[in-house]
């Protein structure tokens, strides 16, 4: 089984949704720990990705309109972090029009290492990176779209669980220290909420 730009053009639409829904909830959690504006980063960085024109098959080249949607509306670290991962996925997918799903997780992979080496960060630092490491993890080896989805549901979930009683060691949350022990992180709770919103229809992209 495979997916195509249609396809990414659906899943944006449904994560821009869910953006928009929690908005206001991200904001609250990064108030907590950062800025406070996660929530209006990644509802401008989706309503912008939804708003492109789409007229090119090749998945690649759509995975880049992606991340530099986000450069255009977007200077916040996360912002930068997600289009550096959208930014990994397009060269891994540079001139295809079609990818089959159990390379899923080897995007997710790509996509991880990439926003690893941009911002610095390691695995365990209660971020987004271990919640992107989760579900690469959970999804390999799997080609069912609903499979896929319910790995990916899971994983997220387990990341929060696992790792919400643990201080924050990356980014502006890393200096609340032990005052973050019990707080989701505001990057892996919009990752659930982008993962949620994507899998909405029981369905991967």
């Amino acid at each position: 089984m495979s997916f195509r730009v249609d396809d990414l053009v659906a899943a944006a639409e449904r994560i821009a949704k869910a953006a928009r829904e929690a908005k206001d909830e991200l904001n609250a959690q990064d108030g907590r720990l950062g800025d406070g504006d996660l929530g209006i980063t990644l509802d401008k960085g989706w309503a912008e990705a939804t708003a492109l024109e789409v007229d090119d098959p090749d998945l690649g080249r759509y995975f880049l309109a992606l991340s530099k949607a986000f450069q255009r509306v977007s200077s916040s670290s996360f912002g930068t972090l997600l289009a550096t991962g959208l930014m990994a996925a397009a060269k891994g997918t540079k001139g295809r029009n079609a990818v089959e799903y159990h390379e899923v997780t080897d995007l997710i992979a790509a996509a991880r290492d990439a926003m690893m080496a941009r911002g610095k960060g390691e695995l365990g630092q209660k971020s987004v990176l271990d919640i992107l490491d989760a579900l690469a993890i959970a999804t390999r080896d799997l080609n069912d779209p609903g499979d896929i989805a319910e790995a990916a549901r899971q994983a997220v979930e387990v990341s929060l669980e696992t790792f919400r009683n643990q201080p924050a060691g990356l980014g502006r949350a890393r200096m609340y220290g032990e005052a973050s022990i019990g707080l989701d992180d505001p990057g892996m709770l919009a990752t659930r909420h982008m993962v949620n919103g994507l899998i909405s229809d029981n369905s991967a992209p």
